[in-house]
């Protein structure tokens, strides 16, 4: 089988699942409430309010397990229904440029600040920027050993990207060599997790990843090493990828949506039932392990599930935000830092301090994209393509782009 054969001709056009656009639409925008939560919980983060709202931890221990996943198999489905358009080599360029150009940028333009104020709060470092820039975030290699060591340059937020080029570059090599592989492997997948089986394979695969992997590979987002995080979420993707077209098990995971929602909900209870106890002995570690890797696939049937379910219908929010959401995630973790590290030390409550850093990052997120996608040189930046003509105002007589 040739190359081309694994992908339709090009005059097919590939599907469009409006509900998954709305998945990682919403699930990239939770990253500004999460990663506003990280000031404030007692996990550890770049930098930290002087406020600690501990009660905000279980809340956020709902979304951890599974809000990453989650994107990892839409953008598993998405690189399938790509392949549906393109050849593969075409496929595996355009996703680099994408992913690699914005990557690239990030680094050296959009983390640095993130790494400064880090350093500033932590350690009272005394000169400026671009003293921190020239003379540490470019040394390529461990700085301000031993609290905190920190490797710069560095991609912070952006491994996201780093873990998504490479998983499907891998996936291209192994369907350059092996063609025939892609018909067999959904078949397999189709047959394995249709009906109710959706919910009875895969969590017993993730369970034994946190069970087995997790002890020793905890999560390092640094590529090298970072096996636990590899198994999960090469996995979730390849899922994904697998699963696009496979009209039956999206189908049970719509009708399995209510009962993944309970399982989700009992096993959430009952850990943090367990956790309020205080007890650390080794069956709580092996029911928190297990109850992990099976609440994190029921909330993503779930999600899935009620996606499908609800999230039919197409509109120009969905459009605009489609493009949106990926400037959003690139700007948005350095956005929050600033305005945090502005108002250190103003003494305001927490809930102000805290509705001023969420706000505050949605404008400039909101401000950085409208300026990107009018100023074409910014657009391959952020994993924009090229606009064909200049991207104007919306007037009375100018049809909206």
């Amino acid at each position: 089988m040739t190359q081309k054969a694994i992908s339709q001709s090009p005059q097919a056009a590939p599907e469009r699942r409006v509900d998954l656009d709305w998945v990682r639409i919403s699930a990239l925008g939770l990253l500004i409430f999460y990663h506003v939560g990280m000031l404030y919980v007692s996990w550890g983060f770049h930098i930290k309010s002087d406020h600690r709202i501990t009660a905000l931890e279980p809340l956020m221990l709902v979304l951890n397990p599974w809000r990453l996943a989650l994107l990892f198999l839409v953008s598993g489905v998405a690189t399938r229904f790509m392949l549906q358009k393109y050849a593969l080599v075409p496929l595996l360029r355009s996703r680099s440029v994408r992913l690699l150009i914005p990557l690239v940028f990030g680094m050296l333009v959009i983390v640095p600040p993130q790494s400064y104020l880090q350093i500033v709060e932590a350690l009272g470092y005394p000169a400026g920027f671009v003293d921190f820039y020239l003379r540490h975030y470019l040394a390529f290699g461990p700085q301000f050993c031993p609290k905190p060591c920190i490797a710069l340059p560095t991609w912070n937020h952006l491994w996201f990207v780093v873990y998504l080029w490479v998983y499907t570059m891998a996936l291209g090599g192994v369907l350059m060599v092996l063609p025939g592989l892609l018909g067999w492997f959904e078949g397999v997948l189709s047959s394995a997790l249709a009906g109710v089986r959706v919910l009875v394979l895969p969590p017993l695969l993730f369970a034994a990843y946190r069970l087995l992997l997790y002890p020793n590979f905890p999560m390092t987002h640094g590529l090298f090493g970072d096996w636990y995080d590899h198994a999960q979420f090469a996995t979730v993707f390849l899922l994904g990828f697998g699963l696009a077209r496979a009209g039956a098990v999206w189908e049970s995971i719509e009708r399995q949506r209510w009962p993944a929602l309970l399982l989700a909900s009992a096993l959430f209870a009952s850990f943090v039932a367990l956790r309020s106890t205080g007890y650390g002995g080794l069956p709580l570690k092996i029911y928190a392990g297990f109850s992990y890797g099976c609440y994190q696939w029921f909330c993503i049937v779930a999600v899935l599930g009620f996606a499908r379910r609800w999230l039919k219908a197409d509109t120009a929010v969905r459009r605009y935000l489609t493009d949106a959401i990926f400037p959003y995630y690139i700007v948005h973790q350095t956005a929050i830092i600033v305005i945090a590290h502005v108002l250190r030390g103003q003494d305001l409550p927490a809930w102000l301090e805290a509705s001023i850093v969420i706000t505050g990052t949605a404008a400039i997120c909101a401000l950085a994209y409208e300026i990107i996608r009018r100023v074409n040189i910014l657009r391959p930046l952020f994993g924009l393509k090229l606009a064909s003509r200049p991207v104007l105002l919306t007037t009375r007589n100018q049809p909206a782009e």
